[in-house]
């Protein structure tokens, strides 16, 4: 049996190009078990026809808010009830404006705004159409009301422009439906477990008021803590200085150092699972200066380094009390997944999460993040361009996966 089976969807298809790519989605839900019913807007009738989709789907797809059959028993809100989750793909700037404002002209908006079953909407649009400040504010309303969101990629568009606003793949939509199907009843995957996470840069002072820093945000680390604490498990985060809000639920430790950062994480063990986000400077200065260093005639003094404490290497290798999954990340601006490969070698480790940090592609402070996932048995995988939250989900979900049984 599929990982949905017995699972009822509604999906909801927009208008918009990438409203072909929802045929192939029925096909994916329906595979892992689920009854799919679908409902097109008009605009999604210039793309692909009602008559495809229900083939796909098995029964038929409905498209008028006034149709006699079915509005004789209130056919609305009966597709509103009669399902477990609600997909909406694509979701057009239109539908998200419509469903973020609460207006319900057509039987796809109505039956979204009569809806209290869970929401998942995948986003496809003109990248300039998603980065505008009005998608943005609805996008942000929404996620306020507890939709959640799938996407969108980054790719080329319909438009010979490249960007944000691709829609997300089926396989993709398909995961996150299992994922926010697991949320809404109650499962928590990790319930009993503690898990340690890592996040943020450190800052290795070269005087009271200088220091050696890097250009790390935390928003990964804190993100896979938060998604952490949702799958149940008690969490400890040790962050370097963000300036994030504490994720919900998660006891947090402020550190500024690398040694600092060492210390907090030995204190915080046993652990069943440590993640080791943060991005920790390599060196620091060999000697701090008690006053602030002054300029001179002389010029610029010499700054002499020293190596910091390997906290990744440090506790995988750690011969008592090693939590019994490791995962560290390997930022890199060049050959990524080679350099990820020989870093889990050289540490010890059980699965690296490597990234492209280099400038272009503003994964450094960014929101969204394309990791490949390595395990020490030479396995690679590798996930598209995803938010940073939605790469947390993922990787939470397969920690709980990896983790030995207690």
């Amino acid at each position: 049996m599929g990982a949905l089976a017995g699972k009822r969807v509604l999906l909801v298809i927009g208008g918009g190009i990438a409203a072909y790519k929802s045929l192939d989605l029925i096909r994916r839900l329906r595979e892992r078990g689920a009854a799919v019913r679908c409902v097109l807007t008009k605009g999604a009738q210039e793309f692909v026809t009602p008559l495809a989709a229900a083939s796909l789907a098995g029964q038929r797809a409905h498209t008028d808010l006034f149709d006699r059959a079915d509005e004789a028993d209130i056919g609305h809100i009966r597709l509103a009830r009669d399902a477990d989750a609600v997909v909406v793909a694509p979701a057009t700037a239109n539908l998200m404006a419509r469903l973020a404002g609460g207006h319900a002209p057509d039987l796809a908006s109505t039956v979204l705004l009569a809806t209290t079953l869970p929401i998942l909407i995948a986003p496809a649009m003109n990248v300039r159409m998603w980065l505008h400040p009005a998608t943005q504010r609805n996008l942000a309303v929404l996620q306020g009301d507890g939709v959640a969101v799938v996407g969108p990629n980054v790719g080329r568009m319909a438009e010979a422009e490249t960007g944000p606003g691709r829609m997300a793949e089926p396989e993709e939509i398909a995961d996150a439906v299992e994922a926010l199907l697991a949320r809404s009843n109650g499962e928590k995957p990790l319930a009993g477990r503690h898990l340690l996470v890592t996040s943020g840069p450190t800052h290795e002072p070269i005087d009271p008021v200088r220091y050696l820093a890097n250009r790390s945000s935390g928003k990964q680390g804190h993100a896979i803590a938060a998604a952490a604490a949702a799958a149940g498990a008690r969490v400890t985060l040790v962050s370097g200085p963000v300036t994030l809000a504490d994720p919900p639920g998660v006891t947090v430790v402020r550190i500024e150092s690398a040694r600092e950062m060492l210390a907090a994480v030995e204190a915080a063990l046993p652990a069943d699972i440590a993640v080791f986000a943060a991005a920790v400077a390599d060196w620091r200065p060999a000697a701090f200066g008690g006053e602030k260093i002054k300029k001179g005639p002389e010029g610029p003094p010499p700054l002499t380094l020293t190596e910091n404490p390997d906290i990744l290497a440090t506790i995988a290798r750690r011969t008592e009390g090693r939590p019994p999954l490791v995962v560290g990340f390997a930022a890199e601006t060049t050959d990524v997944i080679a350099h990820a490969r020989a870093k889990i070698a050289r540490k010890g480790c059980d699965l690296i999460v490597a990234n492209d940090v280099s400038a272009a592609t503003g994964v450094m402070g960014g929101d969204r993040n394309s990791v490949h996932l390595i395990g020490r048995d030479g396995s690679l995988e590798t996930w598209p361009t995803l938010a940073k939250d939605e790469v947390a989900r993922r990787l939470v979900a397969r920690l709980a996966e990896l983790v030995p049984s207690p």
